[in-house]
């Protein structure tokens, strides 16, 4: 039985989290902002969440319909594609940890693409598995206790 599991969707320091609190992480009914302009990868994001059991509050692709929904939207954790339509989603970003909001990277650009002040938030490289997705959710939401 192995005791510590190692999530490589880590930029930066790994984080390390037991079996216990892996499995104490339960997803389901779990509220999520998905923040991704292409609209095959968001559909993608919102089936795995619906299959973990978790709500999408809310799918925002443009830059001001996600800062909006960010800060008026009633949710656990945020998905932020770092680059939206050529745009980045770091402002997003630093105004969700100023309210100590939970979220999560996501990009196709490879970790280098995150500035070193966010190097410690989960970052899903594109594409992902299920499993990177619930590993990296729980993750973000183990940071903001």
């Amino acid at each position: 039985m192995r005791a510590i599991e190692r999530i490589n969707i880590r930029v930066g320091k790994e984080m390390q989290m037991s079996d216990s609190e892996l499995a104490r992480g339960d997803l389901s009914d779990c509220r999520v902002l998905v923040i991704e302009d292409e609209s095959l990868v968001a559909m993608l994001i919102q089936d795995t969440l619906a299959d973990i059991g978790c709500e999408v509050v809310g799918v925002a692709s443009r830059f001001d319909d996600a800062f909006a929904k960010a800060e008026s939207l009633s949710f656990d954790v945020a998905i932020l594609d770092v680059n939206l339509n050529g745009r980045q989603t770091f402002p997003i970003a630093e105004a969700l940890a100023e309210r100590r909001r939970a979220f999560v990277f996501s990009t196709g650009y490879g970790a280098a693409s995150v500035p070193a002040s966010f190097q410690n938030m989960p970052i899903l490289q594109k594409p992902f598995q299920q499993r990177d997705l619930e590993q990296a959710l729980r993750a973000a939401l183990i940071q903001v206790l």
